[in-house]
């Protein structure tokens, strides 16, 4: 298999050379990286060398289940690949088959009456009368931290984040990160790991940040998320076992189901119970200049937003099935997820860029949720939690292996 998983490092950088968006990561040999940039390997190349490496593959191995994960992460991240070739080539999927190709996984259907049960109950939580987004938005206009304060509320958070993380699980002692600011992206943050255990972490400031998204970005993109997935993997994966296909990530494969789901079940796992509205009353309101009286009431509202998240999906799915226009899909997100004009705009150009990767966020965390708490994992027993975490983000478990 280590012919096959290095040959795959190959084509997914060969990849990247069509697709700016699709090699997330590398810190394999500079010279694999040189010679995919003075190749320029044309896509039907690709597929075909992809096809081969998969045929190669054959029957699973007998040993240990890591052999056998190994084993059919590689098979599905070269079908992945090669149905990504298909799509730069012109196939139309629609957005259930697209997910399942790329990401292993079909986010559910959820009808506009659901999401608007859901929505509705929002009005109970929010001042004033009449139009439920336009209360919404003014209410949270009260929660945004102010520029001046931005990094020290972040720095707060990420340095809770680290501290709860580094009881529960050993990291190298030479992994960090940088944390920059940026303008004009489709993301709202983004983790960009170089290797060597470090990354750097990018905040879009283009439109205001409240106070539930320090705790959010800090657990998501670093402690216990992105960050730490991407160290163990690199510790127990590539340098522990030598198995190279680690030190590639790429973006639009079932690995991003693991790595989005792992980040936002994170945040549960850092701050389980009240502890997260503990944390944000007494520490990160003060240092925002936010009235701590008001994080319980803003608490409840945020939980009952989190609900509509998969009206995301719903919107992504019309509009790239071409049932609806980019303008209705915007119209759908201020409808049915209680996002703001601006807001909504932001998220159809994610869709526009990265499509049905929008599941990896809402159904990876359920996924890896069910996973977690069905190993014994649950929120009473913190320490098998944090165990059975661990193990699952040095892995090379695929979606369909939470099941």
């Amino acid at each position: 298999m280590q012919t096959i998983a290095e040959a795959y490092v190959k084509l997914v950088l060969a990849m990247g050379q069509h697709d700016p968006d699709y090699v997330d990561a590398f810190y394999g040999p500079a010279e694999w990286r040189k010679e995919a940039e003075a190749t320029q390997q044309p896509l039907a190349d690709i597929r075909a060398a992809a096809k081969t490496q998969l045929a190669a593959l054959g029957p699973e191995p007998a040993g240990d289940g890591m052999e056998q994960l190994r084993h059919r992460y590689l098979a599905c991240q070269l079908g992945a690949l090669i149905s990504r070739v298909d799509l730069l080539s012109g196939t139309r999927l629609s957005f259930d088959e697209e997910s399942k190709a790329l990401y292993d996984a079909v986010a559910p259907t959820h009808t506009e009456e659901e999401l608007e049960a859901i929505a509705a109950q929002m009005g109970a939580l929010l001042p004033g009368e009449g139009d439920l987004l336009a209360r919404f938005e003014a209410y949270r206009e009260g929660f945004v931290i102010p520029p001046d304060k931005l990094e020290g509320v972040f720095s707060a958070a990420i340095d809770t984040c680290r501290e709860r993380t580094r009881v529960h699980l050993e990291l190298p002692a030479e992994e960090t990160f940088e944390v920059g600011y940026v303008t004009d992206k489709a993301w709202s943050a983004y983790n960009w790991y170089k290797g060597g255990f470090k990354s750097l972490i990018q905040v879009n400031t283009d439109l205001p940040i409240t106070i539930d998204r320090a705790i959010d970005l800090a657990a998501h993109e670093g402690y216990p998320g992105h960050h730490v997935y991407n160290v163990l993997l690199e510790k127990n994966l590539v340098r522990d076992r030598g198995w190279v296909e680690f030190s590639v990530y790429a973006l639009f494969s079932a690995q991003s189901l693991i790595a989005e789901g792992t980040a936002n079940f994170g945040i549960e796992v850092a701050f389980p119970g009240d502890e997260r509205l503990a944390y944000e009353r007494d520490v990160l309101y003060p240092l925002a200049g936010l009235d701590p009286d008001t994080a319980e009431g803003y608490a409840r509202v945020c939980k009952q937003l989190a609900k509509l998240s998969y009206a995301g999906n719903e919107a992504a799915r019309r509009y790239l099935n071409g049932d609806i226009d980019g303008v209705a899909a915007a119209e759908w997100l201020s409808k049915y997820a209680m996002t703001p004009k601006q807001r909504a705009e932001q998220r159809i150009r994610f869709i526009d860029q990265y499509r049905s990767y929008v599941i990896n966020y809402n159904l990876g965390e359920d996924m890896v949720a069910d996973y977690i708490n069905g190993l014994g994992g649950t929120a009473d027993q913190p320490a098998r939690r944090w165990a059975e975490f661990t193990k699952l983000l040095a892995s090379p478990r695929l979606p369909s292996g939470l099941r």
